[in-house]
């Protein structure tokens, strides 16, 4: 068989296979966090328009697009072997247009090839269903997400677990919804223990996707930032770390303004022991504005003051002493012969 032959061959294959993986991979996630096999539906493979396709409105799962270049890059691509794996969509109803769950950049990069129509598999999807699509392929195959982009896609996921229903199993294998459940521990004024043998939602996303649930936590946190925070967050981690952000998210996006103009600052970056102070003088969720921005001055001119203090130790390079040093004993008694020296020096001046 022809090298050329042989090698389109195995191109088909693995583009096969990694068109099966997708729906596969978020079927399997929808197994793992509802506890139940996807609803059957028909999956119909044709080209579509792409004036009839519209982006993922379902749920903010925010993913960013690939950048103006990397476009460019798989457009050309696009030109020179076609698309090797098609995009997800599903019927928008009423009309004839499409919703994409799985392919924007795909999308994005043939529109600039000059592409009129592109290969689709068309699925039955409710929402629940859609946001796992559009979350699960995603969140294993690109290493390279913020964690805002991942707390966005946890978040949606896991709403859509809460609105799917929260259930759980007790010792006695009964069930209980989780509204139920938190009617029966009000009514009864204790909380149930049996916790331990409960699957929660963040416990199952965390299983699938192999991270912590601190990790999810986290990430999720992070989200309630305002957007120009989440932004500075980002693209300029000097001026605001995980930390920083991790507290302002404590607070209301009225409040979270103050920080804005605070992580602008040149000179003095704002940092935890900042953040600290500000959090203990105007507690969150919600605190005045001026309030905010006298606190931060307060920690901001103390974080001067230690800087522009003198150190407390003063350190040398003993290999510069080396042969001055040899048989002088400890470093305490190097230091005492040292302050003998300046003692002198200060009595003859």
């Amino acid at each position: 068989m022809a090298k050329a032959v042989m090698n389109d061959l195995l191109k088909k294959r693995m583009t096969a296979s990694q068109q099966a993986s997708e729906l596969r991979t978020s079927d399997e996630a929808y197994e793992k966090l509802f506890r139940e096999a996807p609803p059957p539906g028909e999956v119909q493979i044709r080209s579509l328009p792409l004036d009839k396709l519209v982006p993922f409105f379902t749920a903010d799962i925010g993913f960013r697009p690939y950048t103006p270049a990397q476009l460019e890059a798989f457009a050309e691509q696009l030109k020179e072997e076609g698309l090797l794996v098609r995009i997800i969509v599903r019927p928008v109803p009423p009309g004839d247009s499409y919703e994409i769950l799985a392919g924007h950049n795909r999308t994005s990069a043939a529109r600039l090839a000059g592409w009129d129509v592109i290969p689709a598999e068309i699925v039955e999807a409710d929402d629940t269903r859609a946001i796992v699509i559009a979350t699960s392929t995603n969140l294993i195959q690109r290493q390279n997400l913020s964690i805002i982009e991942r707390g966005k896609a946890y978040r949606a996921l896991l709403d859509a677990k809460n609105r799917h229903g929260q259930w759980y199993i007790d010792q006695d294998n009964e069930t209980f919804g989780e509204n139920r459940q938190k009617f029966r521990a009000e009514e009864k004024g204790i909380y149930l223990e049996r916790g331990r043998q409960r699957y929660n939602a963040r416990k199952l996303v965390a299983e699938f996707f192999g991270v912590t649930e601190y990790e999810i936590r986290k990430a999720v946190k992070l989200t309630l930032l305002i957007p120009r925070l989440q932004e500075i967050l980002e693209t300029a981690p000097k001026r605001l770390n995980l930390a920083c952000a991790d507290l302002m998210a404590d607070y209301d996006p009225e409040s979270q303004e103050a920080f804005i103009e605070m992580c602008s600052v040149e000179g003095c970056p704002i940092n935890k022991s900042m953040m600290q102070h500000i959090a203990q003088q105007c507690p969150p969720p919600k605190a005045d504005r001026q309030a905010l921005y006298t606190a931060w001055r307060e920690a901001r001119d103390k974080a001067i003051e230690r800087m522009s203090a003198p150190p407390r130790k003063i350190s040398f390079d003993r290999r510069n002493f080396a042969p001055y040093l040899d048989g002088l004993g400890s470093d305490k008694e190097i230091e005492a012969l040292f302050l003998d020296f300046l003692r002198e020096r200060a009595q003859r001046a």
